[in-house]
Formats: structure tokens, sequence, C-alpha cells
């Protein structure tokens, strides 16, 4: 399918697991939740942390270093950092939150493809 790139088998990733895949030459975060698989930047876009190593709760991923979740249905910011009261304040005038990058995904015949960037949450 044009614009899609087959990334694994659909049986290579366990349900509630995340890896990283290349595609449209990227390195993308790849994550299985039920019979679902969403595809985000595999960086958090705080301060960098590889999401891979980070947590899965349903569709929230939550990074490993300051704990920024975001939400892989549609990139949204669910919790900027761990941080409370005055120093997260301080850490959202320094890097302002911005949702992370998802792509379209799609299953045909067992495999896992990743297709275009999907539109960002709020630009319509």
């Amino acid at each position: 399918m044009t614009g899609y790139t087959d990334v694994l088998g659909a049986e290579e990733l366990a349900d509630g697991a995340m890896t990283k895949v290349e595609a449209h030459g990227a390195t993308l975060l790849l994550a299985r939740v039920g019979d679902s698989f969403y595809a985000a930047q595999s960086r958090c876009p705080h301060v960098g942390g590889n999401l891979a190593r980070g947590t899965l709760q349903g569709t929230i991923v939550q990074c490993p270093l300051h704990g920024s979740r975001f939400n892989l249905t549609d990139g949204s910011v669910v919790r900027w950092t761990e941080f409370t009261g005055a120093v997260q304040a301080v850490a959202e005038a320094l890097r302002h939150p911005r949702p992370l990058r998802v792509y379209e995904v799609l299953v045909e015949g067992g495999r896992v493809l990743v297709g275009p960037e999907k539109p960002l949450p709020g630009a319509g």
C-alpha cells in the first residue's frame, strides 16, 4: 500500500509491549494494546527520553526520564512532567508542552504497516 511501511509481523509484539521500528526514514515507537497497534515518535518531546524504555498503561505511554505522559491514539499530552507546583511551572515555562507525533497504522495479512503522520491534536 502506497505511503505505508511494513515494520513487523503482528504476532511479534505481545499485548502491552512496545518496541522501536524503522519507518519513513525514522525510528518510531510501536505499541500493541489488545489487537490495536499504535506508532509514534520514539523520543519524548520533553527532553528526548527513549519512550520504548518507558511504561505503557492502556494507550498512555510514560517517558522514563521525567514521567511525561502521552495518549498514543492522538499524541495529546496527558501530563508534561511528574513535577508538581513551582517546579512544574518552571519546567513548562522552559519546555512548553508539545504533543507526540503519531502515525496511521494498519494490520494486513498479519503484518503491521505504519503510514503517514496523523494531524497534531487541535490542528484541525
